[in-house]
């Protein structure tokens, strides 16, 4: 008997079989930010055999009032490195894969067929969609997880032939329809409570233990401590699916050229002529913005192309660096050139600090 998982093989309704389920399973995280966090940490700790984790950001000073795996010293390095050394030694005996990618349509079918189950912990609409659909290619079960501001929803997707992601959203949202964290927030708490409900679910998923949240939506409502739940149907030509879409939009990457933050900041330093975009709020910009910058909303974005000047190099900068990915493929539209800063403003600061 293994003493280390004797608190929860004691249950009756889950006891040594169960365990015996979570040693042999094979589930891959998607995201290793506010949700994924939790989800590993749990999984790890209660003795899922092989994790996999798919990862390729780094760490922000702004992600640690959520994801607090990582601390203040590991700002700039890799999520997935970091990650992977911490949950190792919380558990010796998991095996990791690791996926220092973003998901894309060329890879996530192949990454997706060695696992039993995928949790969906991402923070884009394109890549729920596109881990939608590889789940009902390859027959997978998922768990999706999302959040905003003081709410947070949870459902199982595909299961035994229950519904889909799309029987419940048909169709992804356009960009300027997506609610922006940067400007809208996300109380700290709130995706561990929301990653914490994705493992659950994933170890019931796993054991047969329990009743699966499958056909129904769960909304978590953090200001007013409210759960409700939802249900919805499945939608006959949502459950089958033979291959991907042509495209899934914009998944948070860019198309065009981009410059590291330290390349960026010896630009600034050296005084070179160049013409630089500021696409957050205007209360984003009032507070910090690097000087001679030109502020343009990115929902204002199309409607000020004139202050754009197509005879010097162009800079576009948000406060992260993912609307500023979208402003780019927006401008590469209208035939702008544009190289996108990475990291934003919140890499800017950091690094005149250091």
């Amino acid at each position: 008997m293994n003493m280390r998982y004797i608190r929860q093989t004691v249950l009756k309704e889950f006891g040594d079989a169960a365990q015996e389920k979570l040693a042999k399973a094979k589930v891959l995280v998607v995201g290793v930010g506010g949700l994924g966090i939790p989800v590993l940490q749990y999984l790890n700790a209660m003795g899922v055999g092989t994790l996999g984790l798919v990862e390729a950001d780094t760490v922000d000073i702004t992600n640690l009032q959520r994801q607090v795996l990582y601390t203040e010293a590991e700002v700039g390095a890799s999520k997935l490195a970091t990650a992977i050394e911490k949950l190792k030694a919380q558990n010796s005996n998991t095996l990791f894969k690791q996926y220092n990618t973003f998901l894309a349509k060329d890879n996530v079918l192949d990454i997706v067929s060695g696992f039993d189950v995928v949790v969906e912990a991402s923070d884009n609409f394109a890549t729920r969609y596109l881990v939608n659909d590889a789940c009902i290619i390859l027959n997978k079960p998922f768990v999706s997880g999302a959040i905003q501001g003081f709410e947070g929803q949870l459902s199982v997707f595909n299961y035994k032939g229950g519904p889909t992601y799309r029987c419940l959203f048909p169709n992804m949202p356009s960009a300027n329809e997506i609610p922006n964290c940067n400007e809208n927030g996300v109380l700290g708490v709130v995706p561990g409570i929301i990653g914490n409900l994705q493992a659950l679910e994933t170890v019931k998923l796993l054991t047969g233990v329990g009743e699966v949240l499958s056909g129904e939506l769960l909304l978590f409502n953090g200001l007013h401590q409210t759960y409700n739940k939802i249900k919805f149907a499945a939608v006959n030509k949502n459950l089958k699916r033979t291959e991907l879409e042509d495209s899934y939009g914009d998944n948070g990457c860019a198309t065009g050229a981009s410059i590291t933050i330290k390349e960026f900041k010896e630009l600034v330093d050296n005084n070179t002529n160049f013409q630089l975009i500021d696409v957050r709020t205007i209360n984003e910009y009032n507070v910090y913005h690097i000087p001679n910058s030109i502020h343009i909303p990115l929902a204002e974005l199309d409607f000020h192309l004139s202050k754009i000047k197509n005879n010097t190099t162009t800079y576009v900068i948000c406060q992260s660096g993912k609307r500023s990915k979208i402003a780019q493929n927006q401008l590469a539209e209208k035939t702008i050139n544009v190289v996108n800063v990475e990291g934003g403003i919140n890499a800017f600061k950091s690094i005149e600090i250091v």
